[in-house]
């Protein structure tokens, strides 16, 4: 058995029990019942994910994979693909939107480089785990093998276990890489059956012709390869890209290690749905951060189920949504954690309901 098909065995719904256990004392908390709205959700998912009725989230990563993609040449990005190295490299000296999020949310920013066209050689603090050297350009064929992409996955398994080993509480997604809105239009048009155009942006910030462009290289990137929607391993290695296979195998990782993950913008929610298309059961430990104003975002979210905590009108990707989620998660599990229960606080519960005002305890 292959280390990314021992991770899905391991990958189970979580237990239902542990929702009731966590629902029971936020409705015991001095407030009335569910005023605190959606993080009351996210502690409750948060306990039941870890199946711990006193969990902590004191240790955060967000993993920010960058590679580079051979559809690039094509123009359909605003930036040349220079960007993705000198990027990474303002990751590491803590300079990017990413770092300064991931500092405001108290998480740790580990930067991967799973796909850069670029040998970084023995630079400080980064995270060699490169499998290629960026992809093929999708318009002429597959962004890469079927092994190549198995072994994008599996680093982001390796990662996610790492640092559960390390007893890191919770992680985020984020990427780097130019172009990679393309390959993620690509995959969300695949499997939503949605039209090119239904579900590609303007990614950096592209104009109407370079759009045009980019749609068109996107539906001739599906006929030439000609990707199996029931394969998800034939989408990413026809279609996809190593920092998305990466996100993907995260995203897998975390759910076998019962660890909340976070999901960032478009890119991210791309690899979030291969790992979604491979086990379902990974949406149960998957939170959406935001909803980005890449058009394709919302479809591959609503394909999953999956509520986003915000809506920002954010598209840097990163990690930058996961940071502001991640916040807001701990903020839901601190109320549950830290605030008293009537008991404790000798306040007064809620009347009969016939008799009680809405507007007060």
């Amino acid at each position: 058995m292959s280390k990314l098909e021992q991770t899905i065995s391991f990958i189970k719904p979580v237990n239902p029990v542990f929702y009731e256990k966590a629902q029971s004392r936020l409705d015991n908390l001095t407030k009335p019942q569910g005023s605190l709205g959606r993080l009351e959700e996210f502690a409750a998912r948060v306990v039941a994910i870890n199946e711990n009725i006193k969990p902590a989230l004191n240790k955060k990563a967000i993993f920010t994979f960058a590679g580079d993609h051979g559809v690039a040449e094509e123009g359909v990005s605003a930036f040349p693909k220079e960007v993705t190295p000198q990027m990474v490299l303002n990751f590491l000296r803590g300079g990017a939107g990413i770092n300064v999020l991931a500092r405001h949310s108290g998480a740790e920013v580990v930067v991967v480089d799973i796909g850069v066209d670029y040998e970084f050689g023995n630079v400080k603090g980064l995270c060699h785990r490169k499998v290629i050297r960026g992809t093929t350009n999708i318009r002429k064929g597959p962004a890469m093998s079927m092994d190549e992409a198995i072994k994008c996955m599996e680093v982001g398994i390796e990662l996610a276990d790492e640092y559960a080993k390390k007893g890191y509480h919770i992680f985020g997604t984020g990427e780097m890489g130019i172009a990679n809105t393309t390959p993620s239009s690509a995959i969300a048009a695949v499997f939503s059956k949605r039209t090119v155009e239904e579900v590609t942006g303007k990614g950096t910030g592209i104009n109407d012709d370079t759009f045009k462009n980019k749609v068109r290289v996107i539906e001739d990137a599906i006929k030439i390869n000609k990707p199996n929607q029931k394969d998800p391993l034939d989408v990413l290695a026809k279609l996809g890209g190593a920092e998305i296979a990466g996100i993907a195998g995260l995203i897998l990782g975390a759910a076998a290690n019962r660890i909340p993950v976070v999901i960032d913008g478009f890119i991210s929610t791309a690899g979030a749905l291969l790992a979604y298309e491979l086990c379902h059961t990974v949406r149960d430990y998957m939170f959406a951060a935001h909803t980005s104003v890449e058009r394709g975002h919302w479809i591959m979210l609503e394909k999953m189920d999956l509520k986003p905590i915000l809506n920002l009108n954010m598209r840097l990707g990163e990690g930058t949504g996961a940071a502001l989620g991640i916040s807001l998660i701990e903020a839901g599990v601190k109320i549950y954690n830290e605030m008293a229960t009537f008991g404790d606080a000798g306040v007064s519960e809620r009347k009969d309901e016939s008799e009680a005002c809405p507007c007060r305890l």
